[in-house]
């Protein structure tokens, strides 16, 4: 069972993407051959500055690693170093209509956020599609914004399977089964969209303000407090045992416990969950050759898949 994964490069990783994407990576490795790759064609449509990507794609990969990713048991590479992608995603051009794409939720919600309507951003799900279909993954993680990206990438396979003969495996989506709805510090989806996230990685004073900026209501110190409608105990649920969980929301309810008690004991909990991350990651940091090492390697095992699947569509459809 072939299982496939994409992160963008978009900036410093935050916990929510750790509880949403990346512990999944992980946890995913074990369940069967896991392709992973960081998704730097797919940032392009937001134009970033070239030099801040390759940054970006740089640290998204330490991040990885030193989150426990096993490169032994995943393909870990960047997707640009697969060309084959963009050749895939031409073909499939041809057998997607606009309308098929104009009912593209994403691309309409992005539109009504003020990017700009490029044709990348249009074309986006074709992309995703080749990305899937190029190393004939039969599982792939998603979340509720990608299911019908999924569902896009489904129905090009089958297309193009009933036009050019059998070629493609038809993907099924996961949902996995630890996803974690993530809070900001001001209560909505932690997104770096809202300028509202936690860092995993960063100084203590840096990390220690931003939790203590958590927003709460102004309820006094000695009232009781309710902790199934307060970020903090959301947060703190993320990385603290069941007891401990229960025991904060004891003193919530007994008053006397303010909300800056909380921040503290949820600021302490979250650095010391990510403490082994933190060495790891400095350790990775001062060999960056061996992060780009790594990268090379997995995009050459990537494209030996790659390259028999290709070798497949271009005699499917006369280009050989």
């Amino acid at each position: 069972m072939r299982i496939l994964s994409g992160i963008q490069p978009s900036g410093t990783p935050h916990i929510g993407n750790y509880f949403g994407m990346m512990r999944q990576a992980v946890e995913l490795q074990e369940r069967g051959e896991t392709f992973l790759f960081i998704a730097d064609y797919h940032a392009l449509t937001t134009s970033p500055d070239p030099q801040v990507l390759r940054e970006n794609v740089f640290n998204l990969a330490l991040d990885f690693l030193a989150c426990g990713l096993d490169v032994s048991k995943t393909v870990f590479f960047r997707q640009s170093d697969v060309p084959q992608v963009t050749e895939l995603m031409w073909i499939l051009n041809n057998i997607t209509t606009v309308g098929f794409l104009e009912r593209a939720h994403s691309y309409k919600d992005k539109i009504a956020k003020g990017f700009v309507p490029n044709a990348g951003l249009f074309t986006y799900p074709v992309l995703m599609a080749a990305d899937i279909l190029l190393y004939q993954s039969d599982l792939v993680p998603v979340g509720k914004d990608q299911k019908q990206h999924l569902e896009i990438t489904r129905d090009l396979a089958i297309r193009f399977n009933n036009d050019f003969g059998e070629t493609f495996r038809i993907p099924d989506g996961i949902i996995p089964e630890k996803v974690a709805v993530v809070p900001g510090i001001d209560g909505q989806k932690m997104s770096k969209s809202y300028h509202n996230t936690i860092p995993i990685f960063g100084t203590e004073k840096a990390i220690r303000k931003i939790v203590m900026s958590v927003v709460t209501d102004s309820t006094p110190m000695e009232a009781p407090k309710d902790p199934e409608k307060c970020n903090v105990v959301a947060l703190y649920k993320l990385v603290a045992s069941e007891e401990e969980v229960e025991e904060m929301k004891r003193r919530y309810r007994a008053g006397n416990y303010g909300y800056g008690h909380a921040k503290q004991a949820l600021f302490e909990k979250l650095w010391t969950y990510f403490a082994p991350m933190r060495e790891r990651r400095a350790a990775l940091a001062a060999d960056p050759d061996y992060v780009w090492d790594v990268l090379r390697d997995g995009a050459k095992r990537a494209s030996e898949e790659a390259e028999k699947t290709m070798d497949r569509v271009r005699r499917a459809v006369g280009l050989r």
